[in-house]
């Protein structure tokens, strides 16, 4: 049945039906009707008319940053501009005034007859959309030019418009144009018709071009940088339009596939697409046909068109930024290479060896698509086998093919369930051969075993998996792959399958616990929740504890059972069974995180907002008149803040743990929170520190936890009440300001939205319920003693009261009284900062917190000029400073076996 929305021209007649058979065989073995020749089923739906190509984005920001640069060149190096400027003129003065005429009206007439001349050739070619999109492209392009030279002529700076003009021959009181109005069009709409693509009219192009800027340069009426900004601006703009509006979509059709197959000497009788089974991977491999013949076995055909290839391109270049390169694959390559590529796998996986598809022509269908013609091998996928169909044998069979490939180092690079067929005869066959790799290096070889390891284990579980490769690849080859068995080196579908595994195995874990709790809950009486622990006899209090330990230990219990290695660790555990010396350690991939790129890009952020309040100030006068007194002040009250944090931590342990050496770890997170964000460095150095202090590694993530969450309610409780304090203070009575009213509406009215969606609200919930799930047991146990209870509680308030109280002396180090601000605004800014910083991804907050600050303490009435070195010193104190006895601290309790 044709799929609806294919196109219309998909059919046409072919020879007379009694030339062929009534039937033909189709991938599944079962025999269909084809009474309708050269019918394509289950084509592509109607096609878009137009396609937004990630390519001309690329180009588009390319531009813009090229412009950007090329600004900031002009306006920094203004002497070096003006010494090429110079040396051009000397340069060109001295060209024949014939050759500067003639090559002046050459290309004056060239640059209008050039245009046309090629729209003339695109109409009689029945190409008037790229014409349109041309035109389009050089009327933006000439308002763009328009709005530059006014910018450069009223707000730019000197240096820029320097660089950009100069004065005119005509009229020395004049300058020259910034940006030619006529050029920059001419060149956007050259691009964005695709002349830079054909090389006779490219030729011509530059030749236009270089005769311009030639003749231009000599006679005076414009700079290099000029120039260089014009060429810019129209390259820019075209590929920006052509993104915005889309490029005209040349995707092949059904028709067209079916000419194809006749130009390469076969006779199609129909075709039936068959769907991807992961359209997020495998966009980029083809579209794929089942093509039966009037004589002959049928065939599989791929075809390969150019928006088709471009599908995944940001992740594929995510992956090149992210990854070293000999882990990675070129992010976009053109059709010639596409095809050459999957043709030369083809040839050498057979020659190999190994079972593979056996290619048998290949063809280009127009300039934006190629075709590859495969025997018909049938089958199904690893991914569509029963669980009892996937025998000891077919996983060895499977290895053998790879042990094939990599015997002649040929490198899959994606060994997921459907790049496994397994025919009719239960023979294994390796296809997707596009991404593999020719001469593959080692490592690439070893990722290849690691992921085969993964793919099977999904199916077969981990035992049988390396069972299978230990009896084909053999031990050591085996052992080898474990540094690369690490999600950054296994394929897309398979850490999403990975993440999906490790999500449900984390609700199992947390409904046993659950489960365990409520029924380790003996019965009680209806009036026993009425009574307080505190009228209790001691018999009766010995048996809520006695209660309680049950509960902990039915808790307990309950975790181990339900705990699950995740499927990379059963794995290491049966390799490392046959070889214990194994290396394990992972295999260094990553040539840059995202963590880590998010943390460069906002600490540059927040280090030219820093600069940008700094070069106002004259730090020689502050420094000189600075209250010494207030300074120390701060000094003791950020040293006060680690007894707080150790008081704050040790209030939700029960366990006894050596206070002294508790201060010691807070000393020592001043040194982990430099090189990790605030909220994961400081939570993990006091999670190991518990588990080392002798707390059970369940109960040490409870108790962090536990703490984690009082303090986000005290911080929001605390933000609030001095919110509304702040608020109260510029107004008569105690109502607060409208600005105060405006923002707890603001956060009611995000909370309602919150909980309104069902998505939001299921993401929420089951992030609470996570936490609470081990967080409550543990408060349980924190309850029966009421003084660790406060020593937390008062913990929290004295450790946000220290820091309070030293960003407020910060700012009396470096105020007076006329710039003095009240100690709730300081609380309310200090909050607001530290809230940030902790969700910043930046090592410390570094950048977000010192912005945040600066622009409250502004906005609470402290001049700027008092408020960046205050907010400066509060951070030298409490993050800077600390960082060497943190280090000393560090070392001394990892020696000491205490970290």
């Amino acid at each position: 049945m044709k799929q609806q929305g294919a196109h219309p021209e998909d059919t046409e007649g072919t020879p007379d039906a009694s030339s062929r058979p009534d039937t033909a065989e189709g991938p599944d073995g079962a025999h269909r009707d084809v009474a309708h020749i050269d019918e394509v089923e289950g084509d592509e739906p109607l096609l878009p008319a137009r396609v937004h190509r990630p390519s001309d984005l690329m180009r588009l920001v390319g531009g813009v940053l090229a412009v950007v640069v090329l600004l900031a060149i002009a306006a920094f190096a203004h002497g070096t501009t003006s010494g090429l400027e110079q040396d051009i003129n000397k340069g060109t003065g001295q060209a024949p005034d014939l050759l500067i005429k003639i090559a002046g009206l050459a290309s004056s007439i060239a640059i209008l007859l050039v245009p046309v001349a090629f729209a003339i050739e695109r109409l009689i070619k029945r190409d008037g959309l790229r014409i349109a999109d041309g035109v389009l492209a050089a009327v933006l392009a000439h308002g763009v030019t328009l709005a530059t030279d006014l910018w450069v002529a009223r707000a730019a700076p000197d240096s820029i418009q320097d660089a950009l003009t100069q004065p005119s021959p005509g009229d020395i009181h004049a300058l020259t144009d910034p940006v030619h109005g006529y050029l920059a069009p001419v060149i956007a709409y050259m691009t964005a018709v695709g002349m830079s693509r054909r090389p006779r009219w490219r030729a011509v192009l530059w030749v236009v071009l270089l005769l311009d800027a030639f003749s231009m340069l000599v006679t005076g009426y414009t700079t290099p940088f000029s120039i260089i900004l014009t060429v810019l601006i129209g390259w820019t703009v075209a590929y920006g339009t052509l993104y915005a509006v889309g490029s005209p979509n040349v995707r092949p059709t059904g028709r067209t596939l079916m000419a194809g197959l006749r130009t390469v000497g076969f006779r199609p009788v129909t075709a039936s697409r068959e769907e991807a089974a992961d359209a997020a991977e495998s966009g980029d491999r083809g579209r794929r046909y089942f093509v039966t013949l009037e004589d002959g076995p049928p065939l599989d055909v791929t075809v390969v068109d150019r928006e088709q290839q471009a599908q995944g391109f940001f992740y594929r270049a995510w992956r090149n930024l992210a990854l070293r390169g000999f882990a990675t694959r070129r992010s976009l390559q053109s059709l010639r290479q596409a095809l050459e590529q999957e043709a030369l796998l083809a040839y050498a996986a057979i020659a190999a060896g190994a079972n593979a598809p056996k290619l048998i022509a290949t063809s280009e269908l127009g300039p934006d698509a190629v075709m590859l013609v495969y025997e018909h091998t049938g089958g199904h996928t690893l991914d569509s086998l029963a669980d009892e169909e996937i025998t000891d044998d077919l996983l060895r069979d499977t290895w053998h093919q790879v042990k094939a490939l990599q015997s002649r180092r040929i490198a899959h690079r994606r060994l997921v369930g459907d790049a496994i067929l397994v025919d009719r005869s239960g023979t294994v066959i390796l296809t997707d051969l596009r991404g593999g790799e020719i001469a593959a290096g080692d490592l690439l070889l070893r990722m290849d075993v690691s992921q085969l390891l993964v793919t099977l284990g999904l199916r077969v579980g981990a035992e049988r998996a390396v069972a299978s490769a230990l009896s084909v690849l053999g031990p050591d080859a085996v052992a080898d792959c474990l540094p690369m068995l690490q999600p950054i080196a296994l394929s897309r579908s398979t850490r999403a399958t990975l993440r999906r595994l490790a999500r449900d195995r984390a609700e199992r874990e947390r409904e046993a616990v659950l489960e365990a709790s409520r029924h380790s809950r003996p019965a009680r009486a209806p009036d026993a929740d009425d009574s307080h622990p505190a009228v209790l006899d001691k018999a009766g209090k010995k048996a809520v504890r006695a209660e309680q330990r049950a509960e902990k230990r039915a808790i307990d219990e309950a975790i181990e059972e339900a705990r699950e290695e995740d499927l990379l660790s059963q794995i290491r555990h049966e390799v490392l069974r046959i070889r214990p010396q194994a290396p394990v350690e992972p295999a260094r991939l990553e040539r840059v995180r995202p963590r880590t790129l998010i943390s460069l890009i906002a600490g540059a952020i927040g280090a030219y907002f820093l600069l940008t309040q700094l070069t106002h100030i004259e730090f020689g006068p502050l420094i000189s008149n600075a209250e010494w007194g207030w300074v120390a002040a701060a000094m003791l009250f950020s040293a006060l803040s680690y007894v707080a944090a150790a008081m704050a931590l040790l209030g939700f342990v029960p366990e006894r743990v050596p206070f002294l050496r508790t201060v010691a770890a807070q000393v020592a997170g001043s040194f982990v929170k430099i090189v990790a964000p605030a909220a994961v460095g400081g939570v993990a150095l006091n999670t190991r520190f518990l588990q080392r202090a002798g707390v059970r590694p369940g109960l040490a993530v409870a108790s962090v936890g536990a703490s984690q969450l009082f303090g986000l309610g005290c911080h929001i409780l605390m933000l609030l009440a001095f919110g509304y304090l702040t608020g109260t203070e510029k107004t008569p009575s105690l109502s607060p300001s409208r600005t105060v009213i405006g923002g707890l509406l603001t956060v009611a009215v995000l909370v309602l939205v919150v909980t309104s969606v069902p998505f939001l609200r299921k993401f929420v919930v089951t992030r609470v319920r996570s936490l609470f799930a081990g967080v409550v047991p543990r408060m349980l146990d924190v309850l029966q003693r009421p003084q660790k209870l406060i020593t937390g509680i008062g913990g929290m308030l004295l450790l946000t009261a220290c820091f309070v109280m030293c960003l407020d002396a910060s700012v009396r180090a470096f105020g007076d009284e006329s710039t003095s601000v009240s100690i709730a605004s300081v609380a309310v800014v200090f909050l607001a900062g530290n809230a940030l910083g902790s969700a910043a991804p930046t090592p410390g907050g570094v950048g977000a917190v010192e912005a945040t600050l600066t622009v409250g303490l502004i906005a609470v009435g402290l001049p700027s000029e008092v408020a960046a070195p205050a907010v400066l010193l509060f951070r030298l104190l409490t993050l800077w400073l600390p960082v060497l006895p943190g280090w000393l601290a560090f070392n001394h309790l990892t020696r000491k076996a205490a970290l």
